[in-house]
């Protein structure tokens, strides 16, 4: 038992090391972005976001436009990948999961006023690809709010695409 509590005990310094050595690393990056914006990388970040801004319209449309009509109706997950060996499609699953949290984030900081992008409808193309319980339920929920069904529903409507169908 001895040996397990010298052992904590050494642990415990390099972990607080490897935490400190995380939040120098944070500070230095943010410190180089501030030097490049104070350079006159202004215009570079004013244009990156735009960039994104775009970026992200463009990625909405062609997932949106893609929904079948009656992507939020039934329950249960679908079959798709089942006959795929168990690791590519573990694979899959992890990286599917993996970029539907990044839209998420993506998608709530993009909602925040004065940032550029379509963040409800990035957050629910990022909500569309997680798998979790209750996750049909909760994007039924999002999908009914009527501005985010509406630019929806008018967006599938300029590419004659069917308005989508809601329980």
């Amino acid at each position: 038992m001895e040996g397990l509590v010298t052992a904590l005990a050494h642990a415990r310094p390099a972990w607080k090391s490897r935490s400190s050595a995380v939040v120098e690393t944070a500070k230095h990056l943010f410190d180089e972005v501030v030097h490049f914006l104070k350079k006159g990388g202004l215009w570079w970040g004013l244009a990156i976001s735009v960039g994104a801004a775009v970026l992200t319209l463009a990625l909405a449309t062609v997932v949106v436009v893609g929904w079948p009509a009656d992507r939020f109706k039934g329950e249960g997950p679908t079959n798709v990948g089942r006959d795929r060996h168990v690791v590519i499609r573990a694979i899959a699953i992890v990286a599917k999961n993996l970029a539907g949290a990044v839209l998420v984030l993506l998608g709530l900081i993009m909602a925040i006023p004065g940032v550029p992008g379509q963040g409800l409808l990035t957050a629910l193309i990022g909500l569309t690809l997680l798998s979790f319980p209750g996750k049909r339920r909760l994007e039924r929920r999002f999908v009914r709010i009527p501005a985010l069904l509406g630019a929806i529903n008018r967006l599938r409507a300029r590419f004659a695409r069917p308005p989508l169908e809601i329980d």
